[in-house]
């Protein structure tokens, strides 16, 4: 868990008046905060959209109680609860999914939509009393930010001795090449040209975002502006760069050390710390996305680093129950889910293997950062359902396989694909026991970790739902985003 004694006490009490006006608020106008993030790949603007169209035309979901029971009368989208926060664009990604079918663009920067959400309440004199609302606040924004905010109880010293750890192990080693021998040639103890540090910022900031790749998929990529800056792009607040420690240099205020480490210091406080106390600090519920198919596809490197942004992220939250006297003074996150999406990439068979994946991940990295209060579950789901499934008998024996129309340019064994024709694929399987997956990354062999799966990875084009024009009425397919949102707000329908 985060350590306070780093934050100060100014930082922790920013959001006490905020807080008390929204318990007050809140008695009459109930609302719930949902943070949604993921790292690289994850799909989080495809859930938030499929969690609203799904609402919005009051889709089949059995498992979110209050729908089941008919009890939701009815869903609409709300103003801005809060007008310096762009607004999030539903009605753009919803026609990316549904006419185009396109994937929409991924998140770069914060945005926030409000649901409310009418409905009767099932509990005894409740149906007198209740105020029969909910808003629903989403908070959506990129998991590079997420992975910013333990930077703030780390000095420039141990931030830098953790980016050159990382940056030599693995994979990495390679791409992080060119950076590093651009260290190797400057002395941090003398003064250095603007032109000099601005390129190897860039150098650096090119191998976080080779680190993001595709083919990498690694997952702690800090500082996450240097991978989508905005209007930040060119400030010193992001033109540095993590160097290894150097007494000499620390004591000149001119020196390149001393430089690096002010740049450093101010990123925390212009960038880290305002989204931290204007947005992280005020979440209610948070729902993690992490794409843990694409992590095995890469390696055992992306697989370790994935565990290690889990761990991360965990340290990041504030954690614990509420009650209505703590909340007049600090808002805690008292419900986490851990969602691993692309599910309809693998047949139903193998979710449960994918769950039980991702439930050994949690917890190794909760043994790490000994993460605790907070309710926490996990679940293997797709926001929006790509493919269907089927059985192609080959001689005997009978494999699962899943129909959908792998995107332009993706390949299976060398044939690939033109985005336009439905194809059936036998994507592969999960080991049962999820500990040969650990065993293998262990041994830090990529042979070992192939050995315990065999994944036929595909991107798969949204599903082609009607000819008609108007789609507005028809549901995104999706696999267990019910469930999701029971978890994160269904105790609030009540």
């Amino acid at each position: 868990m985060r350590d306070f004694s780093l934050l100060n006490l100014k930082n922790e009490a920013f959001g006490v008046y905020d807080n008390l006006a929204s318990v007050t608020t809140g008695v009459f106008d109930p609302t719930i905060r949902l943070g949604v993030t993921g790292l690289a790949r994850s799909g989080k603007t495809v859930f938030i959209t499929s969690l609203i169209q799904n609402l919005l035309t009051a889709s089949r979901m059995p498992v979110l109680k209050a729908q089941n029971e008919g009890r939701i009368s009815r869903v609409n989208l709300q103003p801005q609860p809060d007008d310096d926060v762009p607004r999030f664009s539903y009605e753009e990604h919803v026609e990316s999914l549904m006419k185009d079918r396109r994937w929409p663009q991924s998140t770069t920067s914060i945005s926030q939509l409000r649901l409310k959400i009418e409905y009767e309440t099932a509990e005894g004199w409740g149906k007198y009393f209740s105020p029969g609302h909910l808003n629903v606040d989403i908070v959506d924004y990129p998991g590079e930010w997420l992975l910013d905010l333990p930077l703030l109880s780390q000095s420039f010293e141990t931030f830098s001795q953790n980016a050159l750890d990382l940056a030599t192990k693995g994979a990495r080693r390679q791409l992080s090449a060119t950076w590093l021998n651009s260290l190797m040639q400057i002395d941090s103890t003398s003064p250095m040209s603007e032109p000099e540090i601005k390129r190897i910022a860039t150098e650096f900031s090119d191998y976080l975002k080779a680190c993001k790749d595709e083919k990498w998929a690694f997952s702690t990529l800090p500082p996450g502006r240097f991978l989508l800056p905005g209007d930040l792009e060119g400030s010193p607040a992001v033109t540095f760069f993590p160097l290894a420690k150097t007494a000499e240099g620390k004591s000149d205020p001119n020196s390149l050390y001393s430089t690096m480490e002010r740049r450093y210091e101010s990123y925390k406080s212009k960038v880290i710390k305002p989204f931290y106390q204007n947005h992280f600090a005020r979440l209610d519920r948070q729902i993690i996305l992490i794409d843990a198919l694409q992590a095995l596809n890469a390696g055992s490197d992306a697989v370790v680093d994935l565990e290690r942004g889990i761990a991360d992220i965990l340290m990041s939250f504030n954690i614990g129950k509420n009650n209505f006297f703590e909340n007049l003074f600090t808002r805690r996150i008292d419900k986490i889910m851990i969602a691993a999406t692309k599910a309809d990439h693998l047949h139903h068979q193998s979710h449960g293997k994918l769950q039980k994946l991702i439930n050994r991940l949690v917890e190794r990295a909760m043994t790490k950062v000994g993460a605790s209060g907070a309710e926490i579950d996990v679940i293997a789901m797709a926001a929006v359902r790509a493919t269907k499934e089927a059985s192609y008998k080959d001689g005997t024996d009978e494999l699962p396989v899943i129909i959908g129309t792998p995107d332009v340019g993706q390949q299976i064994n060398g044939l690939s694909f033109d985005g336009k024709s439905e194809k059936a694929i036998f994507p592969g399987d999960l080991p049962e026991d999820p500990d040969s997956i650990f065993k293998a990354l262990e041994s830090k062999s990529d042979k070992d970790l192939r050995q315990t799966h065999d994944l036929n990875f595909v991107k798969f084009r949204p599903p082609e739902l009607t000819s008609e024009k108007n789609t507005i009425n028809v549901s995104l397919p999706h696999i267990r985003l019910d469930k999701a949102i029971e978890f994160l707000i269904g105790d609030r329908l009540q």
